[in-house]
Parts: C-alpha cells; sequence; structure tokens
C-alpha cells in the first residue's frame, strides 16, 4: 500500500480517474435501490451520476494529454488515508438515511483528496482541474444532505408507510398478539391450579420468553424478504419476538405481588389493557375497522382466558 504523498502526478490522476468511475456505480446502486421506493430522489441520484461520468471524461482528456493512453489501474484502496466502504449490495434494503450518510462521506472524502492533490500539483492545468473539482464534490455533498430533506411525494409516502407496516407493525402485531393471547392459558392456569403468585410468575416469565424465542425464529425464517419486500429477516424476527416476549410479561409482572387476589385483579386490568392496545393498533395501521378489531381480539382473549381458568381449576 502506497502513501498519497509518495503518488506522482500521473498516479494521481489515474487515482482520480478510478475514483470517479466508483462513486458512478456506487450512484447507479443507489438509483437501482432507490427507484421503486423513492423514485424522485433515485433521479437525483441519476443526475449525481452522469455529473460523476463527466468528472471521469475531463480527467481522461487531461490524462492523455499529458501521459498519453494507457491508465495505470490504481485503486483508493492501494493507498492510505482512505475510508473502507461497505458495498451498496451488502445494506440493501436502501433507506434514505443510509444513502444520504453514504454520499455525504463519500464526497467529503473525494473533495479533500482533491484538494490536497491540488496544493501538490505543479503543473497549472492539474491543479486548475483539481480545484475545480473539490468545489463540485463540495456542492454533491450539500446535495446528499438535501436529498433526505426533500418531502416525499404523495406516492413515496405511501410506499415508505407500506414498507413500515411490512416490516415493523405488521411482525410487531404479530408478536404482540401472540405473546398477549397465547400465554393467558398457560398463566392462569398456573394461578388457578397454584393460588402461588411467585409460581405463577415463573410459569408466565417461562411462556413468554419461550413463546418470544419461538416467534423470533418463526418470523425470520418465515421468508428472506427479497420478494416480499419485508425487509431483513432477522429484524423482523428481532422486532417479533421482543414483541411477543413484552405481550407476555405485560400480564405476568402482577405477580410478583405477594398477595394472589390482588395480583390476579391486576393481571386482568393488564390484559384488557393490552387487547384494546391491540385493537387500536389494527385499527390504527391494518385499517381494521375499530368494533370489528375489537370483537375480534376480545373473542379470542376471552376464549384463551376461559380454558386457562377451566383448566387450572379442572
Amino acid at each position: 500500500m502506497r502513501t498519497f504523498d509518495s503518488l506522482t502526478e500521473q498516479e494521481i490522476l489515474a487515482l482520480a480517474i478510478s475514483q470517479e468511475e466508483e462513486d458512478a456505480r456506487i450512484y447507479e446502486d443507489f438509483v437501482d435501490g432507490l427507484q421503486a421506493n423513492y423514485p424522485e430522489q433515485a433521479e437525483k441520484f441519476r443526475v449525481m451520476r452522469r455529473e460523476e461520468d463527466g468528472h471521469r471524461h475531463r480527467l481522461l482528456e487531461l490524462y492523455k494529454s499529458r501521459f498519453g493512453d494507457h491508465v495505470p489501474h490504481i485503486r483508493r484502496q492501494d493507498v492510505r488515508g482512505f475510508v473502507d466502504r461497505k458495498p451498496v449490495w451488502l445494506v440493501r434494503p436502501l433507506g434514505l438515511k443510509t444513502v444520504q450518510k453514504t454520499a455525504e462521506t463519500m464526497e467529503v472524502e473525494t473533495r479533500r483528496f482533491y484538494e490536497a492533490a491540488a496544493r501538490r500539483a505543479t503543473d497549472t492545468g492539474i491543479r486548475q482541474l483539481l480545484g475545480d473539482l473539490a468545489e463540485e464534490e463540495r456542492n454533491h455533498a450539500r446535495t446528499a444532505e438535501q436529498i433526505t430533506l426533500t418531502k416525499l411525494s404523495e406516492t413515496e409516502s405511501a410506499q415508505q408507510k407500506r414498507l413500515f407496516l411490512l416490516q415493523v407493525i405488521q411482525p410487531g402485531l404479530v408478536g404482540l398478539m401472540d405473546g398477549s393471547v397465547s400465554t393467558l392459558a398457560p398463566l392462569f392456569a398456573a394461578a388457578f391450579a397454584t393460588h402461588s403468585s411467585f409460581q405463577t410468575f415463573l410459569v408466565g416469565l417461562a411462556a413468554s420468553v419461550g413463546a418470544g424465542i419461538s416467534m423470533g425464529f418463526a418470523e425470520a425464517l418465515s421468508d428472506d424478504g427479497s420478494l416480499t419486500g419485508r425487509g431483513h429477516p432477522w429484524v423482523r424476527g428481532l422486532v417479533c419476538g421482543l414483541m411477543t416476549a413484552l405481550g407476555g410479561i405485560g400480564h405476568t409482572l402482577p405477580y410478583l405481588i405477594p398477595s394472589f387476589r390482588t395480583a390476579t385483579s391486576v393481571a386482568v386490568c393488564v390484559v384488557l389493557v393490552e387487547l384494546g392496545l391491540i385493537s387500536w393498533i389494527r385499527h390504527r395501521f391494518m385499517d381494521t375497522p375499530l368494533v370489528s378489531a375489537v370483537l375480534q381480539i376480545a373473542l379470542g382473549g376471552a376464549l384463551v382466558f376461559l380454558a386457562g381458568i377451566l383448566i387450572g381449576n379442572s
């Protein structure tokens, strides 16, 4: 690996050409990754990609006039001082914030490279071009920052909402419903079988944690999100697992109260709050009529709750 100070003017120009080629490819990847959900933002990166192509052509013309047709392949990773960049294809699906930070880092780094290169250049033409490119890269960094501040169109807002529903709300709601409802039977069966707050707490904790682990793996392994657009499977699995455990622990914690009757009364109140919250989430994010959501969740919860009481008293 070479140091920047050891590079000749010919090598600096060759490195600049390589950088512009790489940056243009990255912006093309941004366009491809954002096109489906953020078409207006993708178009702005398409413009930046064309500008990077223009930089490359100007650098190539100057290089050929000074050093001939052969351009040595000098890459940024061959020179000390550059920041390692994670390939775009490894960070799919792309979000505006991720793209903005990546693009801004790229442009700041490239600008500083051009500024340092211009200071070292002795050829007037090379120095002028490098200085001009440094200023243009400064403008690119501002553009990248402004992209995330741009108000999304109605279409993009709807697509963003859909992604949020698919990747966060849906797995979270599935987990919350499973954790809140499925743990009712073992919890209240243990409560009425033992009449012991602490023993009931242990059963509820085990049921909640076990259900969280099971649901987390089930969601993560259901699909990889490549065709459904549901996002990274392990993120969905984490959301689903945590919400499942949370749904069960909510009505388990009251059994830390030593008095069995008091603990059971509080637990029943917590269950009612949980079922109401689930109904509201379904109404708010899944467009389910509120009355229908309440009746569906209440009926399911009541049946599981009664099953637990009957088994515990048998």
